[in-house]
């Protein structure tokens, strides 16, 4: 029996090789790999000695053989094909493992484009791609984590086509991951990112127990290692609608900084959100925008969740929580609960991954931009188009309002007052409508929107909208501006006394 083993990540390689060897295996290897494993006490073969042939061009070419690829693609169960591998003297090669040249780590550390060329692989998607071709009778080993599950099955006699077969699939995943990451960083290099074709790939990170709704499966995807380094499951399992929500609440209270934050959600929808002098208040301030629809809800916490905030989470149902860091008395709060799901990102603050690129589904394929993100200066850089100027509380009223409603689903409109938000309309067909329903809402819940200060993610077409938040008491607002009325809009302000800024950035969300 022979392995060929060439990687570029050598993670227990040599702890494999030998496990291997005690199994009766022939050791194939190749360059460092090679050197490595004859270190160690490996009785490895050098690929050369094989092949008969030495590595060429700075090995861009070593393993491109027959006796390699003849090795690993003749099928065992044709005569033809074992008559022909003994003709050419071809022995066969019946495990391989690869993992390929760490193109990603590459283009993390430099743009210098000929040591990017050169860590593309080349061999090692070949033999990966051909041992998978034949896995009814050649194992093919891509990741570190399963060396010790090959080892294990092969001395218990359990190397099933069913395990092989799943090992080709893993096989075939990498592969194409990695010509995917390859093909979208040399458009993203020179096509501006945008080019014919567009690869999204996510590595599974759970399953969820449905999807939208109980006839649709479900699971979570991440780009790189996202989740895997910032989830954690306090209590309870995350399901589909779970992580939309969580992902509408956690961008909305990670856009502080380190600021107190925290968010209420409701079906991807803010509901509440507050800065206050801690985050006791800031949840306390938050659920007063609508405590209704707080109901059954996800709060984020841009911090720590201790007992105190926890007992008064626990006085209404709350479906999910996400922290930054939660504590062991705050996870004891809800011990009796059920229902409730807590996670963490295990960290003193929340944080975003910064995705470059965004997509959303459409019938048929799929629409692909530039991930939108507000700026942290948008609104101390915006300008002030009115004869009054805002005051430093509603500056940093103004930032909070502009931040919520840029982060929240079109036509939207967000009241904020002392830190804390009072009203919002969010998802209307008519901007008027939104801003309106905020204010009925407020009212509703016996909020007094007098002295806040109001934003739009869009500018304003009429002057109506204006008019009406001047009538509901509020002092300052900010847009993006760029409507053919501006001047009609900003005559309104100056006429009722408010302070209005343009920030020239509008932030649509569908």
């Amino acid at each position: 029996m022979r392995a060929l083993i060439s990687v570029s990540d050598k993670s227990g390689v040599v702890a494999f090789a030998k496990g291997l060897e005690d199994l009766g295996y022939e050791i194939i290897s190749t360059g460092g790999t090679y050197k490595l494993l004859k270190s160690e006490g490996v009785n490895a073969i050098e690929i050369s000695e094989v092949t008969k042939f030495p590595e060429m061009f700075d090995g861009r070419v070593k393993t491109l053989n027959p006796l390699i690829h003849g090795g690993i693609l003749h099928r065992r169960d044709l005569k033809d094909h074992v008559d022909m591998a003994q003709e050419h003297g071809i022995e066969g090669i019946d495990l391989v493992c690869v993992n390929l040249y760490p193109f990603k780590e590459t283009i993390e550390k430099t743009d210098d484009f000929d040591e990017i060329i050169e860590n593309i692989d080349i061999g090692g998607p070949a033999m990966v791609r051909s041992a998978a071709k034949n896995f009814a009778d050649v194992i093919i080993v891509t990741d570190t984590a399963d060396f010790d599950d090959v080892l294990n099955r092969l001395k218990d006699g359990e190397n099933t086509i069913e395990f092989r077969r799943d090992l080709m699939i893993k096989a075939y995943e990498h592969t194409a991951a990695y010509d995917a990451m390859i093909a979208n960083y040399m458009n993203y290099r020179f096509n501006q990112g945008f080019g014919d074709k567009q690869f999204i790939v996510g590595k599974k990170v759970f399953d969820t127990r449905y999807g939208e709704n109980p006839h649709q499966k479900g699971a979570l995807y991440e780009f790189d290692s996202f989740f895997s380094d910032h989830f954690r499951a306090l209590k309870g399992e995350a399901s589909f609608n779970n992580m939309t929500d969580i992902n509408g609440a956690l961008k909305i209270a990670a856009s502080f900084g380190e600021d107190p934050a925290v968010s209420i959600i409701k079906h991807a929808n803010p509901c509440g959100f507050a800065i206050a002098e801690n985050l006791y208040d800031s949840y306390v301030e938050a659920l007063k925008c609508d405590p209704i629809s707080a109901f059954g809800g996800v709060v984020a916490i841009n911090g720590t969740l201790d007992a105190k905030l926890a007992k008064k989470i626990n006085e209404i149902f709350t479906e999910v929580i996400i922290a930054a860091n939660v504590t062991e008395d705050a996870l004891e709060v809800f011990a009796a609960k059920k229902r409730i799901k807590i996670f963490t990102q295990d960290q003193p603050f929340l944080a975003l991954s910064d995705d470059l690129y965004d997509f959303k589904h459409i019938d048929g394929g799929f629409v692909y931009q530039e991930s939108d993100k507000v700026g942290a200066d948008e609104v101390k850089n915006a300008r002030q188009v009115s004869e009054l100027s805002a005051t430093k509380t509603e500056l940093k009223d103004l930032e909070i309002a502009y931040k919520v409603a840029s982060l929240t689903k079109s036509n939207c409109v967000v009241y904020v007052k002392d830190g804390a938000m009072v009203a919002i309309g969010m998802g209307m067909t008519s901007r008027v409508d939104a801003a309106k329903c905020a204010l009925e809402k407020a009212k509703e819940s016996g909020l007094d929107v007098s002295g806040s200060a109001m934003a739009s993610e869009a500018f304003f077409p009429f002057r109506d909208s204006i008019d009406a938040a001047a009538k509901a008491g509020v002092k300052a607002v900010i847009e993006p501006g760029g409507s053919i009325r501006d001047d009609e809009v900003i005559q309104a302000a100056n006429e009722h006394g408010m302070s209005l800024y343009f920030s020239e950035v509008r932030h649509f969300l569908h």
